[in-house]
């Protein structure tokens, strides 16, 4: 198992941990998990904010409107969904990591070199 960057709080460190005690990752990888553990501390913040302040706010004019970081909290559960599919972690009991899903793009390769 790798250690836990000191910066990640307690969900960023238990998603590292949880991942690497398993996995060894390639540096891309990692780097993956890291922004994915950053995300889920910061949806952490963003649920204690929500918390704090309710799930309306009031505006400028008076009115009752949805608290803009409910919005915030839900765009970062979807980007936390999309980094942890980036790193393609298996589902399940099985050993095999995911196969690779097609873009718009075909995947990369190694170049060949120009001459």
């Amino acid at each position: 198992m790798q250690k836990a960057p000191e910066e990640l709080g307690e969900s960023g460190t238990r998603l590292w941990e949880s991942v690497t005690s398993v996995f060894g990752l390639d540096v891309h990888e990692q780097l993956l998990l890291l922004q994915a553990c950053r995300t889920a501390d910061l949806l952490d913040r963003l649920s204690a904010e929500v918390a704090a302040g309710g799930l309306t706010v009031v505006n400028q004019k008076g009115d009752r409107i949805s608290n803009p970081v409910v919005v915030e909290q839900r765009q970062q559960s979807l980007v936390l969904a999309r980094m942890l599919a980036s790193v393609r972690l298996p589902e399940g009991e099985s050993d095999e990591r995911p196969q690779r899903r097609g873009a718009a793009r075909k995947s990369y390769g190694i170049r060949g070199s120009v001459a």
